[in-house]
């Protein structure tokens, strides 16, 4: 994990594409889209099986390393009605099983106003934008809220990035806007579903960037203010 500071405060970014705040006891996750490749199936389109559990193992391990006692997540937890697959519930079921004091709040996103709220068996924590955290305003949506530092998801950015023999690789990113501007003072989290697409993004100048290849999170050099 990266340690960075945001707004005042230690924030731990994962590989996972999960944010971390020690001073809250809270993992952030944005766009986990849980059900999203059954969604396709039921639609006849063919793709990979395993999904869910990919995610959920995923999940599992930041909860591992960080030692949240709270998680919440950003919006599109689950990706369409679809999504209340027998098999995938199952297997959300079954990780909850393995967290049961863990507090757990969803933000709503723009995929839960379609696919509806959890199951209440889940015991999720269900509220709408924006849910006030110290510092910062956890949303699904990334615009600016009075007041504090924004995090959410939605983009699920990425970057471009060039190597030694001409490759160019996409990776997905943290991308944290500039917060001495009210007006940018917002932060997106990668997609954490590994069934998700990705939005090209273009920096600003005073905008951090962090790439995560792999299992390592880097910073690229900051876009200087003119």
């Amino acid at each position: 994990m990266l340690k960075i500071r945001l707004a005042g405060q230690d924030a731990l970014l994962h590989p996972g594409g999960a944010l971390y705040l020690p001073a809250e006891a809270t993992l952030l996750v944005a766009d986990a889209h849980f059900g999203k490749a059954v969604s396709f199936r039921k639609l006849g389109i063919p793709v990979p099986r395993g999904t869910t559990s990919e995610n959920v193992a995923r999940l599992d391990a930041a909860l591992a390393e960080t030692g949240a006692r709270r998680l919440v997540f950003l919006g599109d937890f689950l990706h369409s009605a679809r999504s209340h697959a027998q098999g995938t519930l199952a297997v959300l079921h079954a990780w909850r099983a393995r967290h049961p004091g863990l507090a757990v709040t969803l933000v709503r996103g723009n995929h839960d106003d379609r696919a509806g709220d959890p199951p209440a068996s889940l015991g999720f924590e269900v509220v709408d934008e924006p849910l006030r955290l110290g510092p910062f305003a956890l949303c699904h949506h990334p615009r600016p809220v009075a007041g504090a530092y924004v995090l959410a998801g939605h983009w699920h950015p990425c970057v471009s990035v060039g190597g030694r023999a001409f490759e160019r690789l996409r990776l997905p990113c943290f991308w944290l806007g500039d917060e001495s501007v009210p007006a940018r003072a917002v932060g997106i989290l990668p997609a954490f579903g590994s069934f998700t697409g990705m939005h090209r993004i273009e920096p600003r100048p005073g905008d951090r960037i962090f790439p995560i290849a792999g299992d390592v999170v880097r910073a690229l050099p900051i876009v200087p203010v003119q």
